[in-house]
């Protein structure tokens, strides 16, 4: 039951309902703000209620060590469990994590289209894989081929990826340019508000969610 209520407040749950902007089976996402803000932890939220759903999850890195990842999702389903009052989390976290592969790279020796082989080598080999995520990725070091490749093999597989990207634009045609642009389904915006921070949808329909500034998680 507790698994339920945990997908029922899950932050993302704010997100969807607040911008209706969430992706569907076969699209990416891309999450843009200024470096050091938040992305990371609203991929991982992303990451976590993927597998709260029992879907397998991929998240490849290639500007944290594997371990400072696990840290992240450690941290955000223990402020998930505190807000809510979670009894059983240890459990869940347990039976959860089991879906989860996390992988790190280096950009300069591994490329889009090796993360793209990977994921397919693991699905061949048998692993459960809906849903990717890929942080700190420079994707103005991304060809525009290979990133629609890799769209291509999201698409193909009805899986869904996200993708984080460095930038203090605030509008969608200063994010990036109109060739990659068009390959994302969901662009949204991360940027300071207050005291808190917004993130804001620019492409797949209009509205924002508030980050909190201390847990980073999505809210009303």
């Amino acid at each position: 039951m507790e698994k339920q209520d945990l997908i029922e407040h899950s932050p993302v749950r704010f997100f969807d309902n607040a911008t209706n902007a969430g992706l569907k089976a076969g699209e990416i996402g891309l999450i843009t703000a200024k470096k050091g803000l938040g992305k990371t932890s609203v991929l991982v939220q992303f990451g976590i209620d993927t597998l709260l759903n029992d879907k397998g999850l991929v998240h490849v890195s290639f500007d944290q060590q594997s371990s400072n990842v696990i840290s992240w999702y450690s941290s955000v389903l223990a402020e998930i469990a505190k807000k809510k009052n979670f009894s059983t989390m240890s459990e869940i976290t347990e039976d959860i994590v089991k879906n989860r592969i996390v992988l790190n790279f280096n950009q300069e020796t591994f490329t889009l289209p090796k993360v793209v082989n990977t994921v397919k080598s693991l699905k061949d080999g048998g692993t459960n894989i809906e849903a990717v995520v890929v942080d700190g990725l420079d994707i103005a070091k991304v060809s525009t081929a290979d990133l629609k490749a890799f769209a291509d093999f999201v698409k193909s597989n009805k899986m869904t990826a996200w993708f984080s990207g460095t930038t203090e634009a605030a509008t969608l045609k200063d994010s990036l340019p109109e060739d990659k642009l068009k390959l994302f389904s969901t662009v949204a915006h991360l940027a300071s508000e207050g005291k808190d921070l917004a993130l804001t949808v620019l492409k797949n329909g209009e509205g924002k969610v508030k980050l909190d500034a201390k847990t980073m998680l999505m809210s009303k």
